[in-house]
């Protein structure tokens, strides 16, 4: 998922982060493990299976006390290997709506060739994690599990009920989405008032001194559509003006060209307003300005002049694949592309769609590749959610901002949104600048960074648990 961080590696951060004892206390060493055996655990499609982490996980919470009526393993029919796990700590007042963890525990595929380690085995080095999935989104499942184990030894009995949901497809979704199928199945396993998900994070500078909270409220669609045109063919020793590949790319400068209006939503006012003063100079002040409401043509071309900054405004449109021609010495019978639109929270993919089919010349077919269902609703800027991230934020990580943040990628929440459970990304973990690696080659966390953010969504979770 992780595709939308900002670089703000020259920023100078508001303070350090808390600091990280030396050795482990013992609560950290148990999660440690449970952390590993899911990293150390293939859930990629092409070689793992996401049923065999589940039942791992399963295996923990039964030792923790989990009987059969709280924790299960589900397997959708058909699909062996995308199971997933569902448990529960019942909560006290029947009348508090239940709220739901949950995360992905697919992984993209990692070949050992590629890789100087083995991206199946957890390695700790020079302060860092690495393995396949430590970040995307291993450490986020792990924090989930584990918080059910403490609670439970504890003896915490929560106001509301908390659902914990750890799911497969969401980094290959062709074959079943664990969520969606939920949704259909077993809708009472998911069904709250709100969820926690994958989305959230904290941004840091270069040296990992953090800067912001980014807590997700809201993210974007993708929908892709596949644009060809047609020709007749002929010999390449005859050409003629008409000609597939040359209507394609007219046709692709069109999409180029296609620009949808800006949008303001109460998400991503609330970033520019908080982020402005921390990005500083004329695009800090533009950020400002926009975030409260000026949007004049002079600020929205600043702003906008940032790509990220321009994704979090608007619906996009991309062309991210190009295949053309049958053979070299052949005049081309078909060229086509697909186009990625992502679509700002609210938009519909028929106006979208329209909006491409108005703009493209005349004999370029348009097509709508598959249907993923309805878009994400964007969730609201909850008080009752922004409210404890804040208060927790300053505790755990003083002096740092907490910022509502439209996520321009895609989770599974876009399927909890859709069926009316508002779903937020909630932040903790702080990565690099960079990315970390994240879907590719050596993909990494700082160490520091996964245990101060388990601490931080420990605390959150209960908070939540306890409020009104």
């Amino acid at each position: 998922m992780r595709s939308s961080m900002l670089a703000l590696g020259g920023l100078v951060a508001l303070a350090s982060g808390p600091a990280m004892a030396a050795e482990l206390r013992p609560d950290q060493i148990a999660f440690r493990d449970i952390y590993r055996e899911l990293v150390e655990t293939d859930t990629s499609a092409p070689t793992g299976s996401c049923t065999v982490a589940a039942g791992r996980m399963l295996d923990r919470l039964r030792r923790a006390g989990f009987g059969p009526d709280r924790a299960e393993v589900f397997v959708p029919e058909g699909h062996d290997k995308d199971g997933g796990l569902i448990a529960r700590i019942e909560g006290s007042d029947p009348r508090a709506a239940p709220m739901l963890l949950v995360d992905h525990i697919d992984v993209v595929a990692a070949r050992r060739e590629d890789w100087p380690r083995d991206p199946f085995r957890l390695t700790e080095e020079k302060g860092y994690f690495i393995g396949r999935g430590v970040i995307d989104d291993k450490a986020l499942s792990a924090i989930w599990v584990d918080s059910l184990i403490r609670m439970q030894a504890a003896g915490f009995r929560p106001r509301r009920t908390i659902k914990v949901a750890l799911t497969c497809g969401e980094e290959s979704s062709d074959a079943v989405n664990g969520v969606d199928w939920l949704l259909r199945s077993r809708r009472d396993a998911v069904q709250a008032g709100f969820a926690l998900n994958e989305g959230g994070y904290g941004i840091s500078d270069k040296d990992g001194r953090p800067i912001a909270l980014y807590l997700a409220v809201g993210e974007k669609y993708a929908q892709s559509f596949t644009i060809e045109a047609r020709n007749s063919g002929g010999h390449s020793s005859r050409p003629r003006p008409d000609n597939a590949i040359y209507d394609l790319a007219d046709a692709l400068a069109v999409v180029r060209r296609l620009s949808f209006p800006i949008q303001l939503n109460p998400t991503n006012r609330g970033y520019f307003t908080r982020m402005g003063p921390i990005v500083g100079g004329a695009m800090g002040q533009a950020m400002e300005r926009l975030g409260q409401g000026q949007d004049d043509a002079a600020t929205i071309a600043t702003v906008t002049g940032d790509v990220t900054y321009n994704a979090m405004l608007r619906t996009t449109c991309v062309a991210t694949q190009v295949e053309a021609g049958h053979a070299e010495n052949a005049l081309p019978q078909r060229a086509q592309a697909t186009i990625q639109c992502r679509l700002f929270p609210g938009d519909r993919v028929g106006d979208v769609e329209a909006k491409l089919r108005s703009a493209l010349p005349s004999g370029i077919a348009l097509t709508r590749k598959g249907d993923k269902g309805a878009p994400a609703v964007p969730p609201p800027l909850d008080p009752r959610i922004m409210g404890p991230a804040e208060k927790l934020a300053q505790r755990h990580f003083p002096g740092i901002p907490l910022v509502p943040n439209l996520l321009t990628a895609g989770t599974d929440g876009r399927y909890l949104s859709a069926a009316g459970i508002p779903t937020y990304g909630v932040p903790g973990i702080f990565l690099d600048p960079d990315g970390n690696g994240a879907h590719g080659v050596d993909e990494r966390i700082r160490v520091k960074s996964v245990y101060d953010g388990r601490d931080y969504l420990y605390a959150l979770i209960r908070a939540y648990a306890e409020g009104r």
